[in-house]
């Protein structure tokens, strides 16, 4: 930990945590003082990672394999964190699949594959945490940059994407008379095993439109979320924040 302890006493979810930005958030929230429970679908072993640096550095955290695609997953999910942290103060869901088609490939599997986990899913992870979350609760989900500027053969997760930015405005009225902001980030391109085909087929051309030039890393995301999380950002809710470089 850095001792900074700007989260002590909070306990964070984080879904999508066993790689990529949610394990950055999951160590970042760590570093912060908060607990922490990361959760993955699939990834035991690098769950088990995030973890293990999280208690090594005398955090505590917990790994819990959940599907943010199944509602009953969900359920569970914010269950086991609440029992074993004590607690929720913060749910973030970073969960995200990014699998890209031509509209001649498209069909229902693709489409209940992306917006399963990103509609759906955003869902009930807001629904179950409104039901957990005290007053002053923070929920953050993840939209993306492509939600308003769609690639060839990304339609359906720019689709996807729009809609979590749709759901946050409204389900931010919904929750904000309990005092339970909601709000998303929209990342551009973010170097992590699940941009690697992109970043090598269009990695220049990324690097040339960014007027920071350079491809974007997890650590700059983490800080806008811990930034929305936090009581500084009290008066923001139903936002999207877009953090691209300034990408044109």
């Amino acid at each position: 930990m850095d001792g900074n302890g700007q989260f002590s006493g909070k306990a964070v979810l984080v879904t999508g945590g066993s790689r990529g930005i949610g394990a950055a958030i999951a160590r970042r929230f760590g570093a912060l003082g908060a607990d922490v429970a990361v959760v993955y679908r699939s990834n035991a072993d690098e769950a088990g990672k995030v973890v293990g640096d999280l208690t090594s550095a005398g955090g505590r955290a917990v790994a819990i394999q959940a599907d943010v695609a199944k509602p009953a997953d969900v359920a569970r999910m914010v269950e086991e964190a609440t029992a074993f942290l004590g607690q929720l103060d913060i749910v973030v869901n970073a969960a995200g699949v990014s699998p890209y088609l031509p509209l001649g490939q498209i069909d229902e599997d693709h489409y209940r594959e992306i917006f399963d986990v990103h509609v759906l899913g955003s869902i009930m992870v807001t629904q179950e945490a409104a039901r957990v979350l005290p007053e002053g609760g923070r929920i953050v989900h993840f939209s993306s940059r492509l939600a308003t500027a769609p690639l060839p053969r990304g339609v359906v997760y720019s689709a996807s994407k729009a809609a979590v930015s749709t759901l946050v405005h409204g389900f931010a009225k919904e929750l904000g008379p309990k005092g339970i902001t909601v709000n998303a980030v929209a990342p551009g391109v973010i170097e992590t095993d699940m941009t690697e085909a992109a970043i090598r087929e269009r990695g220049e051309a990324i690097v040339a439109g960014t007027p920071l030039g350079r491809i974007g890393q997890p650590d700059d995301i983490v800080g806008i979320v811990t930034f929305l999380a936090s009581d500084e950002a009290r008066w923001i809710t139903g936002r999207t924040i877009l953090a691209d470089g300034g990408f044109n």
